[in-house]
């Protein structure tokens, strides 16, 4: 689930959020998105965790044999409206993107999944950051989150540049979990 899981403010309000979510079965992966205001530390988040549930941050997770990396992301530059602000937050995120595929590469495998919460690219795809990282880690599957409503006819879903991009928003899979390998 890569991000926007709870409308709380507070950890604690989004804990009925949290337990409904960790109810359904098998094991759940989130990362925080720009709505997530209750994520606050991640010491704290996972602590609040259900079992069978895990929260990634500058980390990886390994499920069945297969490292899954990422990062929350953010604007592109050459998206209409960055600024200087967006560059500090960009460039964070990029950092964090590859200490989580760092630590994924440990492994010894690429990274099976990426999974951020903004799309990884600006409008026209244009080369940038996490781009650059996938093709460095020979990441080769992205799935993304945070586009809804009159955003998700910009989306892009597909194979660009020997990587296929999936969008997951809640709203875009009609609310259905998918299924991203056997």
């Amino acid at each position: 689930m890569p991000g926007d899981i709870s409308w709380a403010m507070q950890l604690s309000d989004a804990q009925v959020d949290l337990d409904a979510i960790g109810a359904l079965p098998g094991q759940k992966l989130l990362m925080r998105g720009n709505h997530d205001y209750w994520w606050g530390s991640l010491a704290r988040v996972r602590r609040a965790l259900p079992e069978g549930m895990h929260a990634l941050q500058n980390d990886h997770f390994v499920y069945q044999g297969r490292a899954i990396a990422g990062t929350r992301g953010w604007t592109c530059p050459g998206s209409s409206g960055f600024s200087e602000q967006d560059r500090r937050l960009y460039e964070r995120e990029v950092q964090r993107l590859e200490l989580s595929l760092k630590s994924a590469a440990q492994t010894g495998e690429p990274p099976a999944v990426v999974m951020m919460h903004y799309p990884p690219f600006n409008e026209k795809r244009e080369e940038n950051g996490f781009l650059r990282l996938f093709t460095a880690y020979g990441v080769r599957h992205v799935i993304y989150g945070h586009l809804h409503g009159r955003s998700l006819s910009y989306a892009f879903e597909g194979e660009h540049e020997g990587v296929l991009y999936q969008l997951v928003s809640c709203d875009h899979l009609q609310f259905a979990p998918l299924l991203l390998c056997k």
